[in-house]
């Protein structure tokens, strides 16, 4: 359903991204996991058809997204990362008005529009002015809004920045459902590592170029090691019997001693008997931060990520209320 071979956005002498590639299947949920500044917007909003690629092609529902984009747009719906709703309409009039500019059957709007109020849980809500609704509800009338004309493929921009766990939650919920039953294509961009296991396929992009791509379970496993932590009656003596029969370079933390190790499964069974008594015993696999970090040789740090987005938008909404 995507087709990218070679895509690039410069602004100037800025390589926003950089020759990327990959390919995602019809129904298949695909990710890009990156911090701010990767390039991940950039290459939503090639795809969309919002700004013309510098080099290389694409294909969205076997449409190209330069020459076939009016074709490309009606393929598509579009969750951007700031809000795109009106607030001063209601919920029903959002709607409405986006089934006007797709060419939504007159005869079939009522009825669309109702399903998709009942789907996202909002129709006692439908005739509030939005400017009344939380962020959460906003979000679930963008995703209702973005799937009225019955898209092949679905682009999110940072669908889930600034919600609540409970409301994420949610909203994943009906993601998964809507792809289940419709095999609708979901193109998202993320830098929350829980929101990316929810995907079929993760691709990494740092600084406008592609890292690694693979399914969550394999760019875990790249990440390499196993942690064991271990805490006993004397780490001291601890560390130096597990340096002399394991070969492992123990490190002291405020939970005791941390080594790496290749298979847990395989090396836990070895510590019976271990001369030093153990308190506590614990093992944490890599984690997709673990394989972010690995491979790109830095952090996400999705809280701060967060933070720049909410003052991002508190300027962006002062400017408007001066305005």
């Amino acid at each position: 359903m995507i087709e990218v071979a070679g895509l690039e956005r410069r602004f100037g002498d800025l390589v926003a991204v950089g020759g990327v590639s990959f390919q995602v299947g019809e129904g298949e949920i695909f990710g890009f996991l990156g911090p701010n500044g990767a390039g991940k917007s950039t290459t939503i909003k090639m795809l969309s058809t919002l700004l013309l690629p510098t080099a290389g092609s694409a294909r969205v529902a076997g449409h190209d997204v330069v020459a076939e984009a009016p074709a490309v747009r009606r393929a598509l719906g579009l969750l951007f990362q700031d809000s795109a709703v009106d607030d001063r309409l209601t919920g029903r009039e959002n709607l409405d008005v986006h089934c006007m500019i797709y060419g939504v059957p007159r005869r079939e709007r009522a009825a669309r529009i109702e399903k998709s109020l009942d789907w996202i849980g909002l129709r006692a809500q439908a005739d509030d002015l939005v400017r009344t609704f939380s962020g959460g509800m906003r979000r679930r009338l963008e995703v209702a809004r973005a799937l009225l004309h019955r898209p092949r493929v679905l682009f999110l921009d940072e669908p889930t920045t600034g919600l609540d766990p409970q409301t994420r939650r949610v909203l994943w919920d009906k993601l998964r459902a809507l792809r289940a039953s419709d095999q609708v294509t979901i193109f998202m961009t993320t830098h929350y590592m829980d929101e990316a296991e929810q995907c079929d396929r993760v691709a990494i992009i740092d600084h406008g170029r592609l890292v690694a791509e693979g399914t969550p379970a394999e760019l875990r496993h790249r990440a390499g090691t196993e942690r064991v932590t271990l805490a006993t009656v004397d780490d001291v003596r601890a560390a130096a019997e597990l340096a002399a029969r394991f070969g492992v370079d123990p490190q002291p933390t405020e939970q005791g001693l941390e080594f790496a190790v290749e298979d847990a499964d395989a090396f836990l069974p070895r510590l019976a008997g271990f001369p030093v008594e153990m308190r506590n015993l614990s093992l944490r696999k890599p984690t997709l931060e673990d394989a972010f970090l690995a491979l790109t040789g830095h952090a996400i740090r999705p809280d701060e990520a967060a933070a720049r987005d909410q003052i991002r938008r508190m300027v962006k909404m002062r400017g408007r209320l001066r305005g």
